[in-house]
Protein backbone atom coordinates (compact mmCIF):
# COMPACT_ATOMS: atom_id res chain seq x y z
CA UNK A 1 0.00 0.00 0.00
CA UNK A 2 1.53 3.63 -0.72
CA UNK A 3 1.83 6.00 2.04
CA UNK A 4 1.85 9.93 1.54
CA UNK A 5 4.48 11.84 2.63
CA UNK A 6 3.89 14.51 5.63
CA UNK A 7 4.02 18.06 5.40
CA UNK A 8 5.68 20.38 7.34
CA UNK A 9 6.26 24.31 7.86
CA UNK A 10 9.17 25.82 9.25
CA UNK A 11 8.93 29.60 10.74
CA UNK A 12 11.25 31.24 12.26
CA UNK A 13 12.50 35.43 12.23
CA UNK A 14 14.64 36.46 9.90
CA UNK A 15 18.12 35.91 10.72
CA UNK A 16 17.27 32.38 13.62
CA UNK A 17 19.32 29.79 11.14
CA UNK A 18 15.91 28.34 9.28
CA UNK A 19 17.54 27.91 6.35
CA UNK A 20 20.74 26.61 7.92
CA UNK A 21 19.02 23.79 9.73
CA UNK A 22 16.52 23.14 6.41
CA UNK A 23 19.49 22.74 4.41
CA UNK A 24 21.40 20.55 6.21
CA UNK A 25 18.25 18.47 7.21
CA UNK A 26 17.15 17.93 3.85
CA UNK A 27 21.16 16.59 2.71
CA UNK A 28 20.75 13.77 5.23
CA UNK A 29 17.22 12.68 4.92
CA UNK A 30 16.15 10.19 2.54
CA UNK A 31 12.83 11.01 0.86
CA UNK A 32 12.58 14.90 2.38
CA UNK A 33 12.81 17.80 -0.08
CA UNK A 34 11.90 21.74 0.87
CA UNK A 35 10.11 23.46 -1.30
CA UNK A 36 11.03 26.02 -3.77
CA UNK A 37 8.72 29.33 -3.05
CA UNK A 38 7.82 31.85 -6.26
CA UNK A 39 8.89 35.52 -4.92
CA UNK A 40 8.91 38.85 -6.30
CA UNK A 41 12.27 39.95 -4.61
CA UNK A 42 15.54 40.58 -6.38
CA UNK A 43 17.63 37.86 -6.36
CA UNK A 44 20.64 38.14 -4.32
CA UNK A 45 24.37 37.30 -5.19
CA UNK A 46 24.84 33.80 -4.98
CA UNK A 47 21.34 32.87 -5.27
CA UNK A 48 20.51 30.45 -8.56
CA UNK A 49 16.55 30.55 -9.96
CA UNK A 50 14.94 27.52 -9.19
CA UNK A 51 16.87 26.22 -6.25
CA UNK A 52 16.40 29.32 -4.08
CA UNK A 53 13.52 30.74 -5.19
CA UNK A 54 11.91 31.08 -8.12
CA UNK A 55 11.87 34.72 -9.18
CA UNK A 56 8.59 36.16 -10.60
CA UNK A 57 7.80 39.66 -11.67
CA UNK A 58 5.04 41.07 -9.33
CA UNK A 59 2.78 40.79 -12.24
CA UNK A 60 3.42 36.79 -12.50
CA UNK A 61 2.75 36.23 -9.49
CA UNK A 62 -0.33 38.33 -9.60
CA UNK A 63 -1.61 36.15 -12.55
CA UNK A 64 -0.64 33.08 -10.52
CA UNK A 65 -2.59 34.22 -7.60
CA UNK A 66 -5.83 34.64 -9.80
CA UNK A 67 -5.66 31.20 -10.83
CA UNK A 68 -5.36 29.96 -7.17
CA UNK A 69 -2.06 28.16 -7.81
CA UNK A 70 -0.78 28.90 -4.48
CA UNK A 71 -1.42 26.57 -1.35
CA UNK A 72 -0.37 29.75 0.59
CA UNK A 73 0.88 33.43 -0.06
CA UNK A 74 2.05 36.59 1.71
CA UNK A 75 3.72 39.75 1.14
CA UNK A 76 7.08 39.93 3.56
CA UNK A 77 9.14 43.47 3.46
CA UNK A 78 7.71 44.60 0.32
CA UNK A 79 7.94 41.38 -1.22
CA UNK A 80 5.39 38.94 -2.76
CA UNK A 81 5.97 34.88 -1.61
CA UNK A 82 4.23 31.88 -2.68
CA UNK A 83 4.08 27.80 -2.88
CA UNK A 84 2.89 26.04 -5.83
CA UNK A 85 -0.24 23.69 -4.77
CA UNK A 86 0.24 21.14 -7.25
CA UNK A 87 4.23 20.98 -6.86
CA UNK A 88 3.49 20.18 -3.33
CA UNK A 89 0.58 17.84 -3.29
CA UNK A 90 2.87 15.64 -6.07
CA UNK A 91 5.46 15.51 -4.10
CA UNK A 92 3.18 14.15 -1.26
CA UNK A 93 1.20 12.20 -3.14
CA UNK A 94 4.86 10.15 -4.16
CA UNK A 95 4.92 9.54 -0.24
CA UNK A 96 7.73 12.11 -0.31
CA UNK A 97 7.97 14.41 2.76
CA UNK A 98 7.81 18.11 2.40
CA UNK A 99 9.14 20.92 3.97
CA UNK A 100 7.48 24.87 3.58
CA UNK A 101 9.84 27.48 4.71
CA UNK A 102 7.41 30.09 5.47
CA UNK A 103 6.51 32.79 7.84
CA UNK A 104 3.71 32.25 10.60
CA UNK A 105 1.02 33.89 8.12
CA UNK A 106 1.86 31.17 5.93
CA UNK A 107 2.00 28.32 8.14
CA UNK A 108 -1.19 29.53 9.26
CA UNK A 109 -2.79 29.39 5.59
CA UNK A 110 -1.32 26.04 5.38
CA UNK A 111 -2.78 24.23 8.33
CA UNK A 112 -6.18 25.46 7.40
CA UNK A 113 -6.00 24.31 4.27
CA UNK A 114 -4.28 21.07 5.23
CA UNK A 115 -5.06 20.33 8.97
CA UNK A 116 -2.70 17.21 9.08
CA UNK A 117 0.46 19.44 8.52
CA UNK A 118 3.25 19.91 11.46
CA UNK A 119 4.22 23.58 11.78
CA UNK A 120 8.08 23.74 13.35
CA UNK A 121 9.02 26.84 15.02
CA UNK A 122 12.78 28.13 15.25
CA UNK A 123 13.54 30.78 17.74
CA UNK A 124 17.02 32.27 18.75
CA UNK A 125 18.79 32.53 21.69
CA UNK A 126 18.30 36.00 22.49
CA UNK A 127 17.63 39.11 20.94
CA UNK A 128 21.40 39.56 20.46
CA UNK A 129 22.15 36.50 18.80
CA UNK A 130 19.55 37.67 16.50
CA UNK A 131 20.84 41.32 15.90
CA UNK A 132 24.63 39.83 15.70
CA UNK A 133 23.27 37.18 13.12
CA UNK A 134 21.47 39.78 11.10
CA UNK A 135 24.45 41.85 11.15
CA UNK A 136 27.14 39.43 10.18
CA UNK A 137 25.40 38.12 7.15
CA UNK A 138 26.07 41.38 5.44
CA UNK A 139 23.21 41.61 3.25
CA UNK A 140 21.64 44.24 4.44
CA UNK A 141 21.70 48.12 5.69
CA UNK A 142 21.31 48.97 9.42
CA UNK A 143 17.92 50.49 8.43
CA UNK A 144 16.61 47.00 6.60
CA UNK A 145 18.26 45.39 9.98
CA UNK A 146 16.34 47.82 12.18
CA UNK A 147 13.05 47.02 10.61
CA UNK A 148 13.72 43.30 10.71
CA UNK A 149 14.31 43.26 14.19
CA UNK A 150 11.60 45.30 14.80
CA UNK A 151 9.08 42.47 12.73
CA UNK A 152 11.18 39.88 14.88
CA UNK A 153 9.38 40.69 17.85
CA UNK A 154 5.86 40.27 16.12
CA UNK A 155 7.15 37.24 14.44
CA UNK A 156 8.59 35.05 17.90
CA UNK A 157 5.05 35.45 19.70
CA UNK A 158 3.27 33.29 17.20
CA UNK A 159 5.85 30.70 18.32
CA UNK A 160 2.96 28.96 20.68
CA UNK A 161 1.07 27.99 17.60
CA UNK A 162 3.04 25.44 16.23
CA UNK A 163 3.39 22.08 16.74
CA UNK A 164 7.15 21.76 17.81
CA UNK A 165 9.85 24.22 18.83
CA UNK A 166 13.45 24.48 18.61
CA UNK A 167 15.80 27.05 19.99
CA UNK A 168 18.90 27.25 17.80
CA UNK A 169 21.37 27.81 20.48
CA UNK A 170 23.82 25.13 19.22
CA UNK A 171 23.62 24.04 15.74
CA UNK A 172 24.10 20.35 15.57
CA UNK A 173 21.54 20.18 18.58
CA UNK A 174 18.84 22.22 17.10
CA UNK A 175 19.77 20.13 13.62
CA UNK A 176 19.25 16.98 15.71
CA UNK A 177 16.13 18.13 17.30
CA UNK A 178 14.57 18.68 14.16
CA UNK A 179 15.72 15.48 12.60
CA UNK A 180 13.82 13.83 15.30
CA UNK A 181 10.10 15.59 14.57
CA UNK A 182 10.68 14.05 11.33
CA UNK A 183 12.38 10.88 12.91
CA UNK A 184 9.22 10.39 15.64
CA UNK A 185 6.35 10.90 13.10
CA UNK A 186 7.75 8.64 10.14
CA UNK A 187 8.03 5.86 13.30
CA UNK A 188 4.00 6.99 14.03
CA UNK A 189 1.50 4.13 13.60
CA UNK A 190 -0.40 4.69 11.11
CA UNK A 191 2.42 6.00 8.80
CA UNK A 192 3.99 2.04 9.61
CA UNK A 193 1.24 0.55 8.92
CA UNK A 194 0.50 2.18 5.75
CA UNK A 195 3.95 0.88 5.12
CA UNK A 196 3.74 -2.38 6.27
CA UNK A 197 0.22 -3.78 5.57
CA UNK A 198 1.79 -6.76 3.84
CA UNK A 199 3.90 -7.71 7.27
CA UNK A 200 1.13 -6.52 9.71
CA UNK A 201 -1.43 -9.07 7.70
CA UNK A 202 1.31 -11.79 7.92
CA UNK A 203 1.43 -11.43 11.63
CA UNK A 204 -2.13 -11.28 12.13
CA UNK A 205 -3.41 -13.86 9.72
Amino acid sequence: MSHKGTLYTVSAPSGAGKTSLVSALIKNTDKLCVSVSHTTREQRQGETDGVNYHFVSEQDFLDMLERTEFLEHARVFGNLYGTSQLWVEEQLEKGIDVILEIDWQGAQQVKRQLPATLSIFILPPSRLALLQRLTARGQDDAAVIDGRMAEAVEEMSHYIESDYLVINDNFDQALEELRSVITCQRMSTDRQRQIHMALLDELLS
